[in-house]
């Protein structure tokens, strides 16, 4: 009887020993899914593009010298200043040390680390050569920081100028405009032509009723136009209205061209393969026919064809030059394909950095002109009523 109730007090003892590590183990996972989950303030703030080329630069420089990932994230956060991007590598920092993938990571903050950026890091993971990735996405991202900022510097001047016309210009048509009106009205004289329209917009502009429709509809049409470039119909139209326009569909162009060969000489020279590259490949992109280009491609391949040969007859391969095509060719019979897009995404970025600087340099002066022929024509309006004032008054 002793050696029964022993027994069951054994088996219960194993029981609840049982529940309890079971219990412990659904802590365990919860706590971790629960870690990997960043706020929602985190996860959809943005921050300043200097800060993520520093944090690029930064990682791949420790990880080069032989600091873990989770010592180098470490790091960063405590140098980082205070704020959002300091927080969101803390989280980061103290998630990875579970064992977390720092590409999946990455994904939860989408509006700080785009696809590309994510792609490569994974593709690294995989290849375990992240210092050299790293080393070429801050690269990319120090070179679009620095196009992002000489066009914001070659439209500050012309902007400066435009919100100055426009209180020159309202100050004119609320305060001058009205009296020379009076004046005109009390000698029953008529006003030129140019300056009667820019008193009936004018009054337009000062008639509540008639602005609230207007604003109305602008914004609902704004609505309905933000929402149709939401459809896939919507972006593809948009897409091909981008690699189209004069001057500026040419720089989209050689942008994603740039992009996508860097990232297959990046990708090939690590060891990662054809097909997994060009699927990175056509996740970077953005635009509708580049993705379509990259999708063509990967099914030729897998049915047999060589690189350049797909390119060749895939949907959109009027996007990449001939020149292009025949270089991927010769690298295919040499082996070094790595090496020929290397070459081509420098001659690239060398072209696109030559276009946006011819960009820059053509907007100030024609933003200058448009601005000076609108306030021109606005002047004239109401200088003409100042010419002609002597001769109705005396009359």
């Amino acid at each position: 009887m002793v050696q029964l109730a022993e027994k069951k007090q054994q088996n219960i003892n194993d029981v609840m020993n049982h529940s309890a590590g079971e219990m412990v183990s659904q802590e365990k996972h919860s706590s971790a899914d629960i870690s990997f989950q960043p706020s929602k303030r985190l996860s959809t703030v943005k921050v300043k593009r200097s800060e993520l080329v520093l944090f690029t630069t930064q990682l791949a420089v420790m990880l080069d010298s032989g600091v873990v990932l989770s010592d180098a994230l470490d790091a960063i956060a405590m140098q980082s200043e205070q704020g959002t991007f300091k927080m969101i590598v803390t989280d980061i920092a103290e998630t990875v040390k579970s064992g977390e993938s720092f590409s999946r990571l990455l994904s939860a903050y989408p509006k700080v680390f785009d696809p590309m950026f994510i792609s490569m890091v994974k593709a690294s993971e995989a290849s375990g050569r992240m210092p050299e990735m790293l080393r070429v996405l801050s690269g990319y991202l120090d070179f679009e920081d620095e196009t992002r900022k000489s066009i914001k510097a070659a439209l500050t001047y012309p902007l400066i100028m435009a919100s100055m016309a426009v209180v020159a210009t309202s100050t004119l048509m609320f305060f001058v405009l009205p009296r020379f009106t009076k004046i005109y009205e009390a000698k029953s004289a008529a006003l030129p032509k140019i300056t009667q329209l820019l008193v009936s917009f004018s009054a337009l502009l000062t008639d509540f009723d008639a602005m609230t429709k207007i604003l109305t509809t602008i914004i609902l049409a704004a609505m309905a136009f933000y929402y149709w470039m939401g459809t896939p119909n919507g972006r593809r139209a948009m897409d091909f209205v981008k690699i189209h326009t004069p001057v500026l569909g040419a720089i989209f162009v050689d942008t994603a061209i740039t992009r996508s060969m860097r990232i297959m000489a990046t990708m090939v020279n690590t060891g990662v393969s054809l097909l997994d590259t060009i699927e990175i490949m056509r996740g970077s992109c953005e635009n509708y026919y580049f993705q379509r280009l990259w999708t063509g491609t990967d099914e030729k391949i897998r049915d047999g064809y060589q690189l350049s040969e797909s390119m060749r007859i895939s949907p959109g391969s009027e996007l990449i030059a001939p020149g292009i095509i025949q270089m991927l060719q010769a690298g295919e019979k040499s082996g070094k394909i790595g090496e020929v897009s290397d070459k081509i995404s420098t001659f690239y970025e060398k072209k696109l950095a030559c276009s946006i600087k011819s960009v820059t340099t053509l907007l100030e002066p024609l933003m200058i002109t448009i601005l000076g022929a609108i306030i021109g024509t606005i002047a004239i309006a109401l200088l003409l009523p100042v010419f002609k004032i002597s001769s109705v008054v005396a009359h």
